[in-house]
């Protein structure tokens, strides 16, 4: 129970920081829906979704292939964060440079005519991110929880700053006369695009900062150390971009396969700003995935040496969907004052439907994530692609022919899908080649049942206010009940290690 505790307790480290940093981050939401028109919405949902796949490529799976090669026997993980940095560090000018001379081209391909400047940007925001990606690499490695923490929290304050002074502040000032129109060129009726910019000035301004902590670098590549880490994390980087398919899809293709007036008074842009902005309502799930997997992908990989490391595999899991599940719940039945919460103006409520089936789909994602360790460990990353390849052909199809005839929910209802194959085909081979202990049956149980609560509760209206709330949040309850019922051995083990 030692190892499990030290994970929870760096779990909650990264997750503290990734929790309080992207809840500021989160709050950027009723700023975009309160000042911004849903057409640049839709146009943030659309840009930020193609940024997701293209930081894969940039990053091509090197920081899984740092974290393998820098555990491994014999090896000598400064001299592979010199090699590994280095290598991002030329990749990320060469790709960078060429999405920058290309940019007029993908403005035009996605409907941006005249902003090329708005893809130049997102040449910069790339490279600056994966020359970030190593450096952060190496601070979770060596457990420097708290730097990490902290530097990511930085980050996101700077960036939270420069969308509060670009959207908000300068505009009131010149409003209020106590700056000139155009003052340095600035371009009141932009909107999406000092999102980016002000997401760009933050990533600028933290790369010092991280490296100084990481430790800084010296240009070297080594052919016998690069070249098995680029073996390795080949089929790692088609995953990657396989599994950003599934994630990021729905978003990037939603305006341009929903039919002309399919919501009456919204343009297909507009709607995918309405879709977006519900997608960021299930953000609580996508952050406890995100703080988990910071800390659990390298304590996967140091446990990995321990006789007894697939029952705590097991444990993880189980622990994993039980807190997971409740928070699935908490949100959807609170939705009908959470959402109006943090989306402001009109229409956006359309979405919220959508939502209970988006903390599904990033529930299974996780569960996912705790799956695949087991081709991380034995070296068969290419199973990885194929399982998540398989993942993006249901999703694009999904998002193809179900979002003419159902719109969000269609785009909704492809994520779970998606997700629900990738964990399916990935937990027959895991067992196969790699048998952990999992409690498959109790937690396909505990998830049937989170889920039909989830639902239940969001619907569930008797227009008597106070009551409403404690009907719903009854679910909660419930499920707490039937935990602790079915649990209390394991409980009772937990308090008295404890004690």
């Amino acid at each position: 129970m030692g190892t499990l505790k030290k994970l929870a307790g760096q779990t909650a480290i990264y997750g503290l920081s990734s929790i309080l940093g992207r809840s500021i981050n989160f709050l950027l939401i009723i700023i975009y829906t309160g000042y911004l028109s849903k057409a640049d919405l839709g146009a943030f949902t659309g840009i930020y979704a193609l940024i997701g796949f293209l930081n894969i490529v940039f990053t091509y799976g090197m920081e899984t292939a740092f974290f393998r090669f820098s555990t491994g026997k014999n090896q000598d993980p400064t001299r592979i964060y010199h090699n590994t940095q280095s290598l991002l560090v030329l990749s990320s000018l060469v790709l960078g440079s060429g999405i920058y001379l290309a940019a007029p081209l993908l403005a035009e391909w996605m409907d941006y005519p005249g902003q090329a400047y708005l893809f130049q940007w997102t040449a910069l925001l790339l490279a600056f991110d994966a020359v970030l990606a190593i450096p952060f690499a190496k601070l979770r490695l060596e457990n420097k929880a708290k730097t990490f923490a902290g530097a990511k929290l930085i980050n996101i304050l700077l960036n939270v700053a420069f969308n509060l002074l670009l959207l908000i502040w300068i505009p009131g000032w010149i409003q209020n006369g106590i700056l000139p129109e155009g003052i340095l060129g600035y371009q009141s009726g932009w909107g999406v695009e000092y999102i980016l910019l002000a997401n760009l000035l933050a990533n600028g301004l933290i790369i010092p900062f991280v490296w100084w902590k990481a430790g800084f670098f010296s240009f070297r590549l080594e052919k016998e150390i690069l070249q098995p880490m680029w073996t390795y994390s080949l089929p790692l980087l088609f995953m990657g971009l396989a599994g950003v398919t599934n994630e990021l899809i729905s978003r990037l293709l939603f305006e341009y396969v929903l039919p002309i007036n399919f919501y009456p008074g919204l343009s297909s842009r507009e709607a995918a700003g309405i879709f977006g902005a519900n997608f960021k309502l299930a953000i609580l799930m996508n952050l406890v995935i995100q703080a988990f997997k910071y800390a659990a992908e390298p304590f996967f990989f140091r446990e990995s040496k321990e006789k007894d490391s697939p029952k705590m595999y097991a444990q993880v899991m189980h622990a994993f969907i039980l807190f997971c599940s409740l928070l699935m719940i908490l949100i959807s039945v609170n939705l009908n004052w959470i959402g109006p919460l943090f989306l402001k103006g009109d229409a956006y409520e359309m979405g919220f439907s959508i939502v209970p089936l988006l903390l599904l789909g990033y529930l299974l994602l996780g569960i996912y994530f705790n799956l695949s360790i087991w081709f991380k460990l034995t070296d068969k990353t290419n199973y990885s692609f194929w399982i998540t390849f398989l993942g993006a052909v249901v999703s694009v199809a999904g998002i193809v022919f179900l979002v003419p005839v159902w719109g969000f929910m269609g785009a909704a209802l492809s994520t779970v899908a998606c997700y629900l194959v990738m964990v399916a085909v990935c937990y027959f081979f895991g067992q196969k080649y790699y048998p952990i202990p999992y409690q498959t049956n109790r937690d396909l149980g505990y998830l049937i049942l989170a889920f039909t609560i989830s639902y239940f509760g969001y619907f569930l209206e008797t227009g008597l206010g106070s009551l409403d709330f404690i009907l719903k949040n009854s679910g909660a309850l419930l499920f707490l009940a039937a935990v602790f019922f079915m649990e209390r051995k394991f409980v009772r083990f937990l308090i008295a290690k404890k004690s």
